[in-house]
């Protein structure tokens, strides 16, 4: 049984849901508590909303405090990552080892995970498939070069910008890429 919990931040509505053995889901800010739910929802059908045990609601407090701009971690937040693949858990725990303000890249992980750069991809492909986003912070995995890169979470990579400003980091959104003319 997995219950859930929308709240309101400073960049607007996220949702959590958890189970037993820990957080399950991570909803990054929307502009309605509805859209939220029903974004989290879609994930997790069968979740109830419920009231958030403590170690959820330590949860809700840092995520309030990151999108108000403080200077926050989420190490201590227990992640119930079940029906995830070896390598997926192995780089989720690498990425969340990357703190406030750093930055690595999808190969950087792949290597940190004894992987050759040539899974940089399959890092990419999992932080696309990340279910509990800024917990995991695939916000700060980018691409070769410092590239910005994906970012599959709503707002797509102007949210992804957003969350880097918070902790300091600015990069430049990339150009659009220019034809030539001939």
């Amino acid at each position: 049984m997995h219950h859930y919990a929308i709240f309101e931040t400073d960049a607007g509505f996220c949702g959590i849901a958890w189970g037993e053995s820990g957080i399950v889901r991570f909803q990054l800010p929307t502009t309605d508590a509805a859209g939220t739910e029903r974004l989290l929802q879609r994930r997790l059908p069968d979740a109830v909303p419920g009231t958030p045990p403590p170690p959820v609601a330590e949860t809700i407090a840092a995520a309030k405090a990151y999108f108000a701009g403080r200077k926050t971690d989420f190490f201590a937040c227990v992640l119930d990552l079940g029906g995830r693949d070896a390598f997926a858990r192995e780089i989720y725990a690498a990425a969340r080892r990357v703190g406030w303000g750093h930055t690595t890249t999808y190969g950087t992980l792949a290597r940190e995970v004894g992987a050759g750069p040539e899974a940089a991809r399959d890092v990419g492909r999992a932080m696309a498939e990340n279910p509990v986003p800024l917990i995991i912070p695939c916000h700060r995995v980018l691409a070769a070069g410092g590239r910005l890169g994906g970012f599959s979470a709503p707002g797509g990579t102007a949210a992804k910008l957003r969350m880097l400003a918070l902790e300091g980091i600015d990069l430049a959104p990339e150009p659009a890429q220019r034809s030539f003319a001939f």
